[in-house]
């Protein structure tokens, strides 16, 4: 059932991203209302995920599993029969609070009913294949879908998938809950999700618009504040969501920022290609799918391999390794053209996909071995949480970056294709008002074609900015992973666990489960970084 749920929970991140442009065709949105389709599910995700973790320990996670399951078959409903953009982002806000919940929970549920460690390994495995597969299957299920129905079908096998698993767990889930006095941290709470979701608005209505307007720096400037109140509020708390004494450790802070770098620049890229995809090569989408493919199915197949890496190479050279392969890949995929062939590109892709693989597998573990073992389930949901804000982030950026580098490029490649002043006039302010999906739309006459072919070389100089930016991130990942990253402590704790909510893999489940029991401390917390 936990592999269920969380395959429930990814399928929308990969099916929606190839389908933006026929949602952009369809709807007539700009790039920045397009943004807000990935953003809308992701941002909910990175907010909620520490605190649906609690909510699991607290009131059960079972009920957090069903409400889950229930959030998700309900946002994919509502988009479903979306008539206008706003409400798709209403159904994929709904389908991101399934996903929060469902993430920590199932994770949860896996280690309630396996506690020995290294039995529950091999569901855990199973687990990270079943999230890896539904990234990998997303894609394909778009592409079969638009090949014959339009865009909106793309979320009904969420609906049944969703409601089934509802049944099977009402009869077969046993629930559980997290001895101890865990709290929720409503203060800490807002002002996570406050900073996290105006920081995102501002990013990408400032690249819509311009970084100068009102709204968008009221909505910086409160970004700021609500992350200056957040870090305020938890220091204080009694029972924070993320203690921050855990960024006293180089080798956690640095997990945290190569996992917000790694998904910022991994989702943006699925954004940024998809259009590239639609825009400039005008492939189907089943067929942009199998190329999406090369991405996701490398790790797909290298998890469990470099899962055993993980105790027999330092981290410190794993992850740099891995997001130097990234670089690498970001980098060759620059020079991407118009008429760049399926084979050219597919050798870069998979490179992509085999530096992600080196990267995403080891870094919750690293993660969580950085830090003492009490605080192990915390280092793991604040990894997780890290991750879905780069996720939020990276449409945004991406976006921003693309949108106003290719309305600047416009009108020099509508005068190099030798167009009027007054067409390439027409053409910027529809690009200015309406994006680059709006340019697509227009019917010029004999003009229409210059203006496409103007529009893709443009929309190739922000695909090229995106990339680089990407890379350069990603080096400066590397780096930091390289000076910042330590190998795994193997060293017992203390025998005194009863202050601590997780013990280490390295001490045997049942003793350590044994001696949290005697001392009455939770054996449990939401994201079970045990693992």
């Amino acid at each position: 059932m936990a592999c269920v749920g969380v395959f429930v929970a990814y399928l929308p991140v990969t099916t929606v991203s190839v389908s933006l442009p026929a949602i952009q065709r369809s709807l007539n949105t700009s790039t920045a209302q397009l943004s807000w389709v990935s953003d809308a599910f992701v941002l909910p995700m990175a907010a909620l995920i520490l605190t649906a973790g609690v909510f699991g320990d607290v009131y059960g996670r079972k009920k957090v599993y069903q409400v889950g399951l229930a959030l998700s078959g309900l946002g994919a409903l509502v988009a479903l029969c979306a008539p206008s953009i706003q409400v798709v982002w209403a159904g994929q806000a709904l389908a991101g609070l399934g996903s929060a919940a469902l993430l920590p929970t199932t994770l949860a549920l896996i280690s309630h009913a396996v506690p020995d460690p290294r039995e529950r390994g091999k569901f855990i495995g199973v687990w990270a294949t079943l999230l890896m597969a539904a990234l990998a299957v997303g894609p394909v299920v778009a592409g079969v879908v638009l090949n014959h129905f339009a865009w909106r079908w793309i979320y009904l096998p969420v609906v049944p998938a969703s409601l089934l698993a509802m049944a099977f767990a009402a009869k077969l889930l046993t629930d559980s809950r997290a001895p101890g006095s865990r709290r929720l941290d409503w203060p800490g709470q807002l002002t996570a999700a406050l900073a996290i979701t105006t920081l995102v608005y501002g990013i990408i209505e400032g690249g819509a618009g311009s970084f100068s307007d009102v709204k968008v720096m009221a909505a910086l400037c409160t970004a700021v504040v609500a992350a200056a109140a957040f870090v305020l509020v938890e220091r204080r708390s009694v029972d924070p969501m993320l203690d921050l004494a855990l960024f006293r450790s180089p080798a956690f802070t640095a997990t945290a920022l190569i996992a917000m770098i790694g998904f910022l620049g991994l989702i943006g890229f699925f954004f940024a290609l998809s259009l590239y995809f639609g825009m400039v090569q005008h492939l189907s989408t089943l067929d942009a799918a199998w190329r999406l493919l090369m991405v996701t199915t490398v790790p797909l197949l290298l998890g469990a391999p470099v899962g055993k890496l993980v105790h027999r190479i330092s981290p410190r050279v794993l992850i740099p390794g891995g997001l130097l392969v990234t670089t690498a890949a970001l980098l060759s995929l620059t020079d991407l053209g118009v008429s760049t062939s399926f084979g050219s590109m597919a050798w870069r892709l998979a490179l992509l996909g085999l530096g992600a693989a080196f990267v995403l597998t080891p870094m919750t573990a690293t993660a969580v071995s950085s830090v003492p073992f009490h605080q192990a389930g915390m280092a793991a949901a604040g990894n997780n949480a890290f991750r879905q804000v780069g996720g939020a982030l990276g449409p945004a950026v991406l976006g921003a970056l693309l949108s106003a580098k290719a309305v600047d490029a416009l009108p020099g490649h509508l005068t190099d294709a030798g167009l009027t002043r007054q067409t390439v006039q027409q053409v910027k302010t529809v690009a200015d008002h309406g994006g680059l999906g709006a340019v697509g739309e227009l019917d010029l006459g004999p003009d229409t074609s210059r203006v496409l072919a103007a529009l893709s070389d443009a929309f190739l100089d922000g695909l090229q900015l995106c990339l680089t930016v990407s890379a350069v991130l990603t080096l400066l990942a590397a780096l930091l992973g390289s000076l910042l990253l330590r190998g795994p402590r193997h060293s017992a704790p203390r025998a005194d666990s009863g202050s601590g909510q997780m013990e280490s893999t390295a001490i045997p489940a049942v003793q350590g489960k044994q001696r949290r029991q005697a001392a009455g401390a939770p054996t449990l917390t939401g994201s079970l970084a045990e693992d």
